[in-house]
């Protein structure tokens, strides 16, 4: 395939793009900057109950094993790469049984037909008919188990309008809780409002995410989070709490680390969009409404120039 500036796009770019081709270049993110992205290596998050381990994709994605160390049984979310997701498996010695698919875009449910037939019986569980290999579709506070973990789906509409969070929880632990928030909840941003309002966004972000204990930590669907720091220091020049974060940011990922996972509590003192309700925040959007301070703020990050500082 030849392209517009008369050079040929390789295989690989191709089937990156095929899934944006389908369904439309709108929602479609690519960043080009950083390539090798998804040779970064793998990362571990542990805690007695339940092991994360952080698999980058593509060119910003992220996708997670998630192991209850108990039963060694183990869920993937968003596999859009199945062969990392099986060796990753493997290495840990876990029975894969469950895929837990954010939505139905090609970045994060692309690989889950070809993941199926790889590791067949899988239980594939999503919001969405959309979603590719669904076996399992669920609604809003859905509950089933991955061996003894407790996982809660949590309906969280706007980037799509099947969009589900998923809330994980070991009975009768001390540890901190996950939830895989996809493209809804970034550290420092939120998606893009697709299919959805500033509403529902804000229903996502501040009533369903928001009242979840604050000690959880937030496994989202891209790396984003320098740029996401960015504008919020842009919304909220005077804010501590981004500064700081957004130097601890740059030095991780600098150091070929990835900036995930943040917590809940975390993100009401940097996210703009946690923030709508705070007066700074407001007054940077001239509103004194938080839904409409949302639909402003994420108005104003879809056309900001990230600054190369």
């Amino acid at each position: 395939m030849v392209c517009a500036g008369g050079g040929r796009i390789g295989p690989a770019l191709l089937l990156l793009l095929a899934g944006p081709l389908r369904r439309g270049f709108s929602s479609f993110q690519v960043n080009f900057v950083h390539p090798e992205f998804e040779r970064r290596p793998s990362q571990i998050i542990s805690q007695a109950n339940m092991k994360v381990e952080i698999l980058p994709a593509l060119t910003d994605n992220y996708m997670y094993l998630l192991v209850d160390e108990e039963t060694k049984e183990a869920a993937i979310v968003d596999p859009v790469q199945p062969q990392k997701v099986v060796d990753a498996a493997k290495k840990h010695g876990v029975k894969l049984t469950t895929v837990l698919t954010t939505h139905h875009h090609w970045d994060h449910a692309g690989g889950n037909d070809k993941l199926v037939k790889m590791e067949p019986g899988l239980r594939v569980y999503g919001g969405d008919s959309r979603v590719g290999g669904l076996t399992q579709k669920v609604s809003h506070l859905t509950t089933f188990q991955v061996g003894s973990l407790n996982v809660k789906c949590l309906s969280t509409p706007c980037h799509t309008s099947g969009h589900i969070c998923y809330f994980v929880t070991k009975p009768n632990s001390s540890e901190p809780p996950a939830v895989f928030t996809g493209d809804t909840l970034f550290v420092a941003g939120c998606g893009k409002f697709f299919e959805g309002t500033p509403e529902e966004m804000y229903r996502a972000l501040i009533e369903v995410l928001g009242r979840l204990p604050p000690e959880t930590k937030v496994y989202c669907g891209h790396e984003y989070t320098i740029n996401n720091l960015k504008f919020a220091r842009h919304v909220e020049p005077n804010n501590a709490a981004i500064q700081r974060k957004l130097s601890w940011a740059k030095a991780k990922y600098d150091g070929g680390e990835a900036t995930i996972p943040s917590t809940i509590g975390e993100e009401f003192t940097y996210n703009p969009f946690m923030r709508v309700r705070e007066a700074t925040v407001q007054h940077h959007v001239r509103e004194t409404d938080p839904v409409r301070t949302m639909g402003a703020i994420r108005k104003e990050k879809d056309s900001f120039k990230v600054p190369k500082d």
